[in-house]
């Protein structure tokens, strides 16, 4: 039962709602991306080839990026509370499992299933945020609980090195494992959404309420709307301010996937650098990718506080961090570490900035298809998870990697001009309303 709100301080129980999706973030590219810390001395092991390695980097994204359009209508369907458990559980039986693999075929089934029960993750997310934050907070929230992946890696990547220096890459699975597991377990105990959980009082719900938080889900009061229908789908890839960033974030996930596989590979192998140095070097483009993140986020949020046209406030930073990405191609022009580093760390700065591109997926889609919105935008954008390990994989195969970081600066400038050009101008002044199975939606063209 809520807490009465008479005359009483709102709660903020929507805060510690929010550091659980942080842990969950964290856990989750801590899963993506143990396998790049592990591909040197396990190549080695499997006798995988570079081109191998490509394929065995992407393995998460084909099922990842399939899967998102069921992942967003599951997020639709059912609570968070009990799909992200079963998620995290699962994802990380898979993880454990690859520490007892022979072979190339056991790996990138393994790899698959772990992009399998990942997919439904992102849509949730956006889905927890969507209930419990107001519109003016949402940008801030996004770029709280994605800096998860940022912040976990950056402290994470030289403890991941480790493990695996003293219990070898199979020991590394392994404990990465059994902490998704244990996770898992605490997320079902302790996460509710905002009309059960015990600690929200009707203050909290109104704020969130008023500010445009939606959060009626499944109560037995709210319209009963069928989102298994091919006209849902039509909605949310007929629209061409959606496509401006779904390929937007194409590119904002293309600089991502470099990091989140081949980057410690580039550092040993191509760079020359110590594995044990690596891990702690790695680190420094995971923290520039946070600041960005939390940058754009809280400016973005400020900005509209301000009355600042959604354009203005939701846009710039990402078509800036965009262009900032461009960056990376200038690793290829110096042979110092330091130098190399700081390119990559400026590239990964501006990735983070773009990566408040979820909150269009609140702004742009149908109120009672924002779950289907998002499985549809991080399939768009996780095709990238794909396309470049592989095409890494070819363009570095003679040994040169120059190619392929002209590849992932070419696509940060593509996606930029898609946000400015192909999303064009968005405003509170264009906003449309439509009925639609008894729900009003958002159209802006």
């Amino acid at each position: 039962m809520n807490q009465s709100s008479d005359n009483t301080q709102r709660t903020r129980v929507r805060y510690s709602m929010l550091a659980l999706v942080f842990v969950n973030v964290a856990i989750n590219y801590l899963d993506r991306t143990n396998i790049s810390v592990a591909a040197t001395e396990m190549g080695k092991d499997l006798n995988l080839s570079t081109v191998e390695l490509g394929y065995i980097f992407s393995a998460f994204g084909w099922a990842y990026a399939a899967l998102q359009i069921p992942g967003g209508l599951i997020a639709d369907r059912f609570g968070p509370r009990v799909l992200y458990a079963f998620c995290l559980i699962t994802w990380s039986l898979a993880t454990l499992a690859q520490a007892f693999i022979r072979g190339f075929g056991a790996l990138f089934s393994l790899r698959l299933a772990t992009g399998t029960f990942e997919a439904p993750s992102y849509p949730i997310n956006n889905r927890v945020v969507t209930s419990w934050f107001p519109d003016h907070e949402r940008a801030s929230a996004i770029a709280m609980y994605v800096s998860g992946q940022f912040i976990g890696l950056a402290f994470l990547t030289p403890v991941l090195v480790t493990i695996q220096y003293y219990a070898g890459w199979k020991g590394l699975f392994i404990v990465t494992g059994l902490v998704g597991l244990i996770w898992g377990i605490v997320w079902y105990f302790f996460y509710r959404d905002p009309l059960d959980h015990p600690r929200v009082n009707q203050a909290e719900l109104d704020y969130i309420e008023e500010g445009g938080g939606l959060f009626r889900g499944k109560k037995a009061d709210a319209p009963k709307v069928n989102i298994w229908k091919w006209e849902n789908l039509k909605q949310v890839v007929s629209r061409r301010t959606l496509w401006g960033v779904y390929i937007g974030q194409f590119a904002v996930n293309a600089t991502l996937w470099f990091f989140l596989t081949w980057f410690p590979t580039y550092l040993v192998k191509y760079r020359g650098l110590d594995f044990i140095k690596s891990g702690y070097l790695a680190s420094v483009p995971f923290l520039a990718a946070c600041a960005g993140l939390l940058l754009s986020g809280f400016v973005s949020d400020r900005l509209v506080r301000q009355g600042k046209s959604v354009g203005m406030a939701r846009k710039t930073p990402i078509i800036i961090g965009l262009l900032l990405s461009v960056s990376i191609i200038g690793a290829n022009y110096t042979n110092d570490t330091a130098l190399v580093i700081f390119f990559l760390a400026l590239a990964f700065f501006g990735s983070g900035m773009a990566l408040i591109s979820w909150v269009f997926v609140s702004i742009l889609s149908p109120k009672h298809l924002i779950g289907l919105t998002g499985g549809v935008f991080n399939f768009m954008g996780n095709l990238a998870s794909i396309v470049v390990p592989i095409a890494i994989g070819y363009l570095a195969e003679d040994g040169n990697f120059a190619p392929a970081l002209v590849f992932i600066g070419a696509l940060g400038f593509i996606g930029a001009c898609s946000y400015i050009f192909l999303v064009g101008k968005i405003d509170r002044g264009n906003v449309v309303n439509e009925r639609i199975d008894d729900q009003t939606i958002i159209v802006k063209e």
